[in-house]
């Protein structure tokens, strides 16, 4: 377990035994898929309980930035647990797939907090779909990253064909996808798949860092920005900029905004209310 998950407070999702681990503190929710001797790979089980915690997260006004991980320092996530679903064929994975993607957050659209994946090892095939349904990453220098899913006969279908084509350039996207072959994380960094890479032991610095300044934002901006950008991609810049979202009214008629003008008029921190 990382020392993430270590930390006091911890709760835990799901049935017993736990294979996420989840804990809340100073309104950072912190996910931890926890299988290291798989390298965090997820099976049936975990799906459930990564499901369960996005929408316990979703429910939450509290949380307002997410961190997701894997345990150990070995792996993020090497995707669906191989061993677990051996059994099953193509068909019939695509069949029961979650209609949220790969560990039921690479193509969710529900969640308006913003998620960093710390990418502390491996995030090949739904691992990085993961990391794609995240809005910012932070890699190790150790990090490898991949869509590996063509060298073993599957297709990267938790998200990893849609997301690709839309969050890198497209010659980035079919050179990852068309090879199925791992990435360092400095070259994930050139082709704008990550946002920072650090040293190992600097990882979570890092990530504090970002989180930082996610929490210096008022969460009601936050969420709506994020709404808008996950509600408006299908719309050209005008008709987006008119369309008016649940977190967009909210925001604009927020305790956060006049929270902020009053806070810089009398040159202090803002004391945000999430509300």
């Amino acid at each position: 377990m990382t020392a993430m998950a270590n930390r006091p407070g911890a709760q835990y999702a799901g049935t017993t035994p736990a294979t996420v681990h989840y804990e809340v503190d100073d309104h950072v929710a912190r996910v931890t898929i926890d299988r290291p001797h798989v390298l965090n790979a997820v099976d049936e089980e975990t799906e459930r309980q990564l499901e369960s915690l996005w929408q316990r997260i979703e429910n939450d006004p509290e949380v307002r930035a997410v961190v997701l991980t894997g345990a150990g320092d070995r792996a993020f996530c090497v995707g669906a647990d191989m061993q677990a679903t051996a059994d099953a064929t193509g068909t019939e994975y695509w069949h029961h797939a979650n209609p949220n993607g790969f560990g039921g957050i690479a193509l969710r659209t529900s969640l308006d907090v913003p998620i960093i994946a710390r990418v502390n090892g491996y995030a090949l095939g739904g691992g990085l779909e993961m990391v794609l349904g995240c809005d910012i990453v932070v890699a190790a220098d150790t990090a490898q990253l991949g869509l590996t899913e063509p060298r073993v006969g599957y297709l990267p279908l938790g998200g990893g064909i849609s997301l690709a084509m839309r969050r890198l350039p497209y010659r980035h996207a079919m050179g990852i996808l068309l090879t199925g072959r791992r990435i360092t994380a400095s070259e994930a960094l050139t082709t704008g798949l990550v946002n920072e890479v650090a040293p190992a032991a600097e990882l979570d610095t890092a990530v504090d860092r970002w989180l930082a300044d996610i929490l210096a934002c008022a969460p009601t901006s936050l969420r709506a920005i994020k709404q808008i950008v996950q509600h408006t991609a299908h719309l050209d810049a005008r008709e987006a900029l008119n369309l008016k979202l649940p977190a967009l009214v909210a925001a604009l008629d927020s305790e956060d905004s006049r929270e902020g003008p009053a806070a810089f008029r009398e040159k202090r921190p803002p004391r945000w209310t999430g509300r």
